[in-house]
């Protein structure tokens, strides 16, 4: 049974860090939507639908939804291949019904194969892009879109390139506003006093000050003025029809149209994993450790993609970038969340005048400060200590991650990891030399407390060197989970080979492993909570202790 949330029991913190993902989110939704091709309050609509709906509807507590840097690459090229917005927004409406047939088909447990230290590296490596991407919009230069985490830019530029064109296009104005306040959100965790007003955030009273400060400079005419380039730019509606044109329908008279499929198929794809990724994320820095159910998420998110493709908006995942500042500014349920979305909402209708009057540079202070919570040093000594089965998937992940994409950086990171784990089952097997045993001896094999195929090819071997007229235990006490391909090849020695070269063969707690691994409870425990998963365990799935043959 779903233990009940009450979603106002820690409103004060909640509505804080609300409204710090709401001074992210704003620039990134526009951001995303211009790099996409697509109409600016598109990028809006998602993030609402994102705060609003998926909010209300997954059960993760730290996870914020709205448009991707991700899909900016194919929304942009799928919206100048189908000709029109309105054809695009069917492939949407089309992906979120592919997402709710994957949670419903329980594809969300995939998740569960993520291994630790490659979430950890796509963290980190996401932390440093932040942070890197951001000193450009600290110091006033704004070329490259927000919301960006490519490697290479559409500018022609790259991560690294643009921060050294910076030299040239040094703003004062921009940097006196991110050192100011930067200045507030650090003094804001350090200064007792200042600690407890957990009411009003940090990023609110730096951006109310850089707003006012750069208001003085402008009526005085002063070089720090910061110009509108370097502001957030939201679309004002001057009249109800053009607020009227912003809601756009998708088109389902292209319903047979080929590419109107593959662009949905593709979206919902790409969007999943994503969300699977950010998903674990976020579960990874929970302080209260809490597991989110990842087939309600891609469900939820199948809703919040045929609603938001329903009124006009762009399709959404789960983001990193915002679930980050929701956790650093101390978040404690998804109220925070929906908070953000509220305000979106309501920013957009009331205010949209006041709200482009914020400097670019004084949201780039407070994503400077996430990105280096990510990627804080200590996450990588940590790993470091851990040997390197653990440190080179995470290195390789976090490296990956910097100079490519999320995607290309985590199938890095599990391609290593599984080949890492194939070479330990490998080099388990060849360990075993057919001189070691004599005839007459008892030779145990301990199975461990997980035996996946994965282990098949180690047990095999094993059994291949047993010489004749032995006498073989094969103990399955300790093991909660046998796969059947394990099973079928120790029944097919002890039956055939077994017989033939007189081995004597006695298996122990067989039955009672598995029994276990097959039950329902065992299944949900694996699935939702302990998340037993060959790929994030050291154990060893056969262990060998020959004695002498005593009666």
């Amino acid at each position: 049974m779903t233990k009940k949330i009450n979603l106002f029991a820690n409103l004060k913190s909640d509505f804080a860090s609300g409204l710090v993902v709401f001074l992210v989110a704003l620039p990134l939704c526009l951001g995303i939507a211009l790099a996409s091709g697509a109409p600016l309050f598109s990028g809006i609509i998602s993030g609402i639908v994102g705060g609003l709906v998926v909010g209300f509807l997954s059960q993760s507590h730290l996870s914020v939804s709205g448009p991707a840097a991700g899909l900016t690459a194919i929304v942009l090229t799928a919206i100048t291949d189908l000709g029109a917005f309105n054809v695009f927004l069917l492939a949407v409406f089309l992906a979120g019904i592919i997402q709710l047939i994957l949670g419903f088909i329980k594809a969300g447990t995939i998740s569960n194969y993520f291994p630790n230290n490659v979430i950890e590296g796509m963290l980190a490596g996401i932390g440093v892009i932040i942070f890197l991407k951001q000193i450009p919009h600290a110091v006033g230069y704004d070329p490259d879109f927000e919301g960006d985490e490519s490697y290479f830019q559409i500018d022609g530029q790259n991560t690294f390139s643009e921060i050294f064109s910076v030299l040239n296009h040094i703003n004062l104005g921009s940097v006196l506003i991110t050192l100011i306040s930067m200045t507030i959100l650090i003094a804001w965790t350090k200064i007792d006093f200042l600690k407890r007003l957990k009411l009003v955030p940090a990023a609110l009273i730096a951006v109310i000050l850089s707003v006012v400060l750069n208001e003085y400079f402008i009526q005085a005419g002063s070089v720090l003025a910061i110009e509108k380039d370097h502001l957030v730019s939201l679309p004002v509606p001057t009249s109800f029809d053009e607020f009227k044109s912003i809601i756009v329908t998708p088109d389902f008279t292209a319903i047979t149209n080929t590419k109107v499929w593959i662009v949905a198929i593709t979206i919902a794809v790409v969007a999943s994993i994503e969300t699977l990724l950010c998903i674990e994320a976020a579960d990874r820095m929970d302080a209260q450790k809490r597991y989110t159910n990842t087939n309600v998420e891609l469900k939820a998110q199948g809703i919040g993609n045929i609603i938001s493709s329903l009124i006009g908006g762009l399709p959404m995942t789960s983001v990193v970038v915002r679930t980050s500042a929701n956790n650093a500014a101390g978040a404690k349920s998804k109220m925070s969340t929906i908070i953000h979305g509220s305000l979106l909402l309501i920013s957009v209708l009331a205010i949209p005048v006041v709200l482009n009057r914020i400097p670019l540079a004084t949201l780039a202070a407070v994503l400077l400060l996430v990105g280096y919570k990510l990627a804080n040093p200590k996450t990588i000594k940590h790993f470091w200590k851990k040997g390197k089965y653990q440190f080179v998937p995470f290195i390789a992940t976090f490296v990956a991650v910097v100079f490519t994409d999320l995607l290309k950086g985590v199938a890095l990171g599990m391609i290593i990891s599984i080949i890492f784990v194939l070479k330990g089952n490998m080099k388990r097997a060849y360990n075993f030399r057919k001189e070691e045993y004599h005839d007459g001896d008892i030779i145990h094999i301990d199975l461990a407390q997980e035996v996946s195929f994965l282990n098949k090819s180690a047990i095999k071997s094993t059994l291949l060197e047993i010489p004749e007229n032995s006498k073989v235990v094969i103990n399955a006490t300790d093991t909660v989970y046998i796969a059947h391909d394990v099973l079928d090849l120790i029944r097919e020695f002890k039956k055939n080979r077994a017989k033939e070269e007189n081995i004597k063969v006695k298996l122990v707690g067989f039955k009672d492993a598995y029994e276990l691994a097959n039950s329902d409870d065992f299944k949900k425990t694996v699935t939702f909570e302990n998340k037993y998963d060959v790929l994030k365990r050291k154990s060893i799935a056969v262990e060998i202790n020959k004695t002498e043959f005593n009666d």
